[in-house]
């Protein structure tokens, strides 16, 4: 029987592609025998479809998920406003708390051996209130409720040094293990790519899992994710 495996995906800015990430993770994970499922326990902007609210963010997840489940436990708030997830509530006269986070998480930890859990936008991202000195939270609160180790998700583009190591500082500030990092091509025109990837793969102190090239679907890039870091 596989040992239970969690993570949690964050990004160095919103637009990085962590739901591409995070959804040929959950490939690579299904390769590996691994009943996979993933979470966003905060996701905004979404219409009505038929008979439910659709984000598709929220729909890749469970689309790359071996799991099925029902979508309140992907994702706990789903917000309709595609705005912060804490100004998206604030209109909808909504509040992001962390109780039914953590009992979504606990109950798809009982349905799989292994749960990718996407942040939303950055590290950063303020979920309830702005500062935590008035009783606000913000997704590295999150991580840090959750006590998983972190994949960093650094969008290839001009700023992704400077964004990907701060990324990478808070998240050991937090006392986070950061487990290991995906290099995901956002700008395929960007000049000498490669050589911000090596410069990132020797400055982060963290395995580099993977390069996705552009455009290439979540099925097909799971192939190039070496999960022996995250695994053990």
């Amino acid at each position: 029987m596989s040992t239970p495996f969690a993570c949690f995906v964050t990004g160095t800015d919103t637009g990085v592609g962590k739901t591409h990430a995070s959804a040929t993770l959950l490939h690579a994970l299904r390769a590996a025998g691994r009943r996979a499922v993933g979470m966003k326990p905060v996701a905004s902007g979404s219409e009505w479809r038929g008979d439910h609210w659709h984000n598709d963010d929220v729909a890749q997840l469970r689309a790359a998920s071996a799991v099925e489940v029902p979508q309140a436990l992907t994702c706990p708030f789903l917000l309709r406003t595609p705005a912060s997830p804490h100004l998206a509530a604030a209109a909808e006269g909504a509040r992001i708390t962390r109780e039914p986070i953590r009992a979504a998480f606990a109950a798809l930890q009982a349905r799989a051996d292994a749960v990718v859990v996407e942040g939303v936008g950055g590290f950063r991202v303020p979920l309830d209130g702005a500062l935590a000195a008035d009783g606000g939270w913000d997704t590295a609160d999150l991580a840090v409720m959750l006590g998983l180790p972190v994949v960093l998700v650094a969008g290839i583009r001009l700023g992704c040094l400077n964004h990907a190591l701060l990324t990478a500082e808070a998240v050991r500030a937090r006392g986070l293990r950061l487990a290991g990092w995906i290099a995901n091509r956002i700008d395929p025109a960007m000049d000498l790519a490669d050589e911000n990837i090596d410069t990132l793969r020797q400055a982060l102190d963290a395995p580099l899992l993977g390069t996705l090239p552009w455009q290439v679907p979540p099925a097909e890039a799971a192939g190039r994710l070496a999960l022996a870091p995250l695994l053990g």
